[in-house]
């Protein structure tokens, strides 16, 4: 169990930004549904806390990618209402017979059947119980490919007394608005809805709903842009900023002749300064590949990180900086105001996914807002 005292880095998690996050995607639905993605621990940011915001914010659509995840979700979800449906991407694993399915069925979750073979295998244990289909538009992972619903489309009987929530597909390209690949996919989409006729779809993850209308449909999966990652990279980001990453100072050090720092001696300190050794390291979440090429903010000042990232430590230049401001306990912003989640991504040569789904269990974790005020 971590606490302020004895960690080095605080994770602090705006969930009044996250329920406000959902409020704006859901406007953008025009009426439709919208739900949430807290699948890989909501993010990296505490699916429990999380969900409970949502929920009661109004969400009623959770999608998490394994059995293991909705289980977990159900049962943090119990003591506030069963009312929300929870959808599981990866499906009932049919592979692991009667019982994976009966747990889908006991904790009251919806799977979504990926083949042909899920159909028949969920049609067969308890086609009155809810599911979801798949189309893969696109993706080339899981869903019905081509051949498959050129079957289903010869043989509809496949499906005949299935109870189907939701007809699903996912766009591979929507976070560039003028990529071919998503018109593409739309009209693939449209065409396999054909085949389920007065059935809820879902299309739109968090790009997608600021494309056009055309891809909204009845319900709204959006996930990173509910934790504040820019869903229009070349445009201003719309979301409110969820995360602070903060990391602790313990040591700063006065330079005067030239040294190296750090693990292979990749930066050189050439001029008299002072370098400050920073509690978190790539154990912690805080990549490698930012060695020499991230940044932090000590209140308003930038300051550059010199040397490698290691396992448990970074350090950086804080030579300009007036006396008094770096000191041995002052924290550094990793992720705040002036640097964000894609700023660091971007950095780190990455997306902001990665960033927040890597964030360690070592930092003391803050919560503003729903069940963590």
């Amino acid at each position: 169990m971590t606490n302020l005292a004895t960690c080095t880095g605080t994770l602090t998690i705006d969930l009044n930004a996250l329920t406000a996050n959902w409020r704006l995607l859901k406007d953008r639905m025009n009426g439709g549904d919208c739900g949430a993605s807290i699948k890989a621990n909501a993010y990296g940011l505490g699916a429990d806390l999380a969900a409970k915001a949502l929920y009661a914010a109004g969400c009623r659509h959770f999608f998490v990618a394994l059995l293991n995840e909705g289980i977990s979700l159900r049962q943090s979800l119990a003591p506030v209402g069963n009312e929300a449906a929870i959808h599981v991407l990866c499906g009932p694993q049919t592979d692991g017979g009667k019982a994976t399915m009966a747990a889908c069925i006991e904790h009251q979750l919806t799977p979504v059947l990926n083949s042909l073979e899920d159909i028949a295998a969920w049609k067969k244990f308890d086609p009155a119980a809810p599911a979801d289909i798949h189309i893969d538009t696109g993706m080339l992972r899981l869903g019905l490919a081509p051949d498959q619903l050129a079957l289903l489309e010869s043989e509809p009987e496949r499906i005949n007394g299935l109870n189907i929530s939701h007809v699903l597909s996912h766009l591979a390209s929507a976070d560039e608005s003028d990529s071919p690949q998503n018109s593409q996919q739309l009209q693939d989409f449209h065409r396999a809805l054909k085949l389920f006729p007065g059935i809820p779809a879902s299309f739109s993850n968090s790009s997608a709903l600021f494309l056009k209308t055309d891809y909204q449909f009845d319900l709204a999966r959006p996930g990173s842009a509910l934790y504040g990652i820019n869903p229009t990279p070349d445009k201003p980001n719309p979301m409110a900023q969820v995360v602070r990453l903060q990391g602790k100072i313990l040591q700063v050090r006065d330079v005067d002749t030239p040294q190296s720092v750090g693990y292979g001696a990749t930066h050189a300190i050439r001029r008299k300064g002072r370098v400050a050794t920073v509690g978190v390291g790539y154990a912690d979440g805080y990549l490698r590949s930012l060695s020499n090429k991230g940044f932090g903010f000590l209140g308003t000042y930038r300051v550059p990180l010199v040397g490698r990232v290691s396992m448990d430590l970074i350090t950086f230049d804080v030579t300009d900086l007036p006396e008094g401001i770096a000191v041995p306990g002052a924290m550094i912003d990793l992720i705040g105001p002036d640097v964000t989640v894609d700023d660091v991504a971007a950095a780190a040569d990455t997306i902001g996914y990665e960033i927040l789904t890597g964030l360690g269990n070592r930092y003391h974790r803050i919560y503003l807002g729903g069940d963590g005020q």
